[in-house]
């Protein structure tokens, strides 16, 4: 059994001994400190928390813990049932609740569930409250109420259609376009909430033709739930059988957005927010953020337009505060995460599917002739083991020293962009490895840099 606790939320296995996996115990603790440390820091005036989940089938179990819990701390409960990440970011700021919780285990499989946290903003809790929750939690800082002061659960299944009529209203959303496309478009949803959303949005988007792989909601998912491409060759072989123009393959809470070529071959998760980006920009020019561990095919577009590139570290909650910063209008992460402000600052599979339908069909080309409008890149991800011993962040500093001739950029590991490729270096925080990821125009270069890299390492280190 595994029981992960950080910054980003707490997530495990279920069952086994108290502190040995997501069990009731270890739920009922982290909520408590999650809703002290929203009574303490919110701003705002609202008694709500809103809670929702996919569809694992610890799910049902998760929940009745959580809603318990916040009602012994004395917060009002909006449940919101199955419900995706985004939608239950959207549903916080349409409530002005003080805070969220979702619980997703996210791509991890069947056995896995976790709680995620949000501030009243809809926002995952940035690493200080994160920090600050976990310290609640280990000193069991937190005191419930008395019985005259107990919340209540109010049961809102409404905001599944709300979200959608929310992605309807976009400005950069053509439901005309789309329709007059008359694209079939097949779906892979995992078997989890996914299969109740998308159908609904592409009805909606005005899809006549869907076809539909897993879309039962019932969390036995029936392939390994992260969406790669080694795990989506049923989609792969329903788009040409179907004759599909487009797929879209989601994880179990939706906020990743996978697409499938008309072929067969996969659009790539890393151009998901590349594409959506390119119709952003040619209609809202502005700048752009990813992380740094995601495609420099994003930088080219941007620069296309005359418009500004920014990287962030790792992290939603680091593209988020990137993007406000650099007030962005399109953004995300490469896993297929697209994040658009001017829906909400999440990312969401929704909008994503939304925006690319509609540039696909202002575009009047096939899906695998869009793909090939962008600039061709590859990325490799490897790692080197190192012995607890050895201290990675003087490691790296070295790695800085020796490679001081190209530019650097340090906000998380250390990222070396060379003239034409470029390699990202970060420790774990959980064990003694350094994560190398490095991208070229060519997989074999990619591989090649890593290794050169880890060869280097190892060079330093044995």
């Amino acid at each position: 059994m595994t029981l992960i606790k950080s910054i980003s939320g707490i997530r495990g296995t279920i069952g086994g001994m108290p502190e040995d996996g997501l069990n009731p115990l270890a739920i009922v603790k982290f909520v408590s400190a999650y809703a002290t440390f929203i009574r303490r820091n919110t701003q705002s005036t609202s008694n709500k928390i809103v809670v929702g989940r996919d569809a694992r089938i610890s799910g049902p179990m998760v929940k009745q813990v959580v809603l318990g819990t916040l009602t012994g701390m004395g917060f009002d409960v909006v449940d919101l049932d199955m419900a995706t990440t985004p939608t239950t970011e959207f549903a916080v700021i349409q409530e002005k609740a003080c805070g969220g919780i979702i619980l997703t285990a996210s791509h991890n499989p069947k056995q896995w569930n976790a709680l995620k946290l949000l501030n009243e903003n809809g926002e995952f809790l940035n690493a200080e409250e994160g920090a600050e929750v976990l310290r609640l939690a280990e000193a069991e800082d937190f005191n419930y109420v008395t019985v005259e002061h107990l919340g209540k659960v109010i049961e809102d299944s409404s905001y599944r259609q709300k979200h959608i009529e929310s992605v309807l209203k976009l400005d950069l959303v053509d439901v005309k376009a789309i329709e007059a496309a008359k694209f079939r478009v097949a779906i892979d949803c995992v078997n989890s909430v996914g299969g109740i959303v998308l159908p609904d949005l592409l009805y909606a988007l005005g899809v006549k033709e869907i076809f539909k792989l897993h879309c039962a909601p019932h969390g036995n998912f029936s392939h390994n739930p992260e969406p790669l491409p080694e795990h989506l060759t049923e989609i792969a072989h329903l788009m040409k059988q179907a004759r599909a123009d487009v797929g879209f393959v989601v994880d179990p809470d939706v906020d990743r957005l996978a697409i499938v070529c008309e072929d067969g071959t996969m659009f790539g998760e890393e151009y998901t927010l590349v594409a959506v980006s390119d119709y952003v920009l040619s209609k809202t020019p502005g700048n752009t953020v990813s992380n740094l561990s995601s495609s420099r095919a994003l930088r080219d577009v941007t620069r296309s337009y005359g418009c500004e590139y920014n990287a962030a570290a790792v992290g939603e909650v680091n593209v988020v505060a990137k993007m406000k910063g650099t007030k962005a209008v399109i953004g995300g992460e490469g896993n297929g995460g697209v994040i658009y402000p001017a829906s909400h600052y999440g990312r969401d599979a929704l909008v994503g599917i939304a925006l690319f339908l509609t540039h696909l069909a202002k575009k009047k080309m096939s899906t695998s002739e869009l793909r090939a409008t962008y600039p061709p890149y590859f990325i490799s991800k490897q790692k080197v083991e190192l012995t607890p011993s050895i201290d990675v962040d003087a490691l790296l500093a070295k790695m800085k020293t020796q490679f001081a001739q190209y530019d650097i950029t340090d906000i998380d590991g250390v990222k070396i962009d060379f003239p034409d490729k470029w390699v990202h270096l970060r420790k774990s925080n959980t064990e003694p490895i350094i994560r190398i990821y490095s991208e070229a125009h060519t997989m074999q270069e990619a591989e090649e840099l890593g290794g050169q890299l880890i060869q280097t390492i190892k060079d330093m280190c044995f």
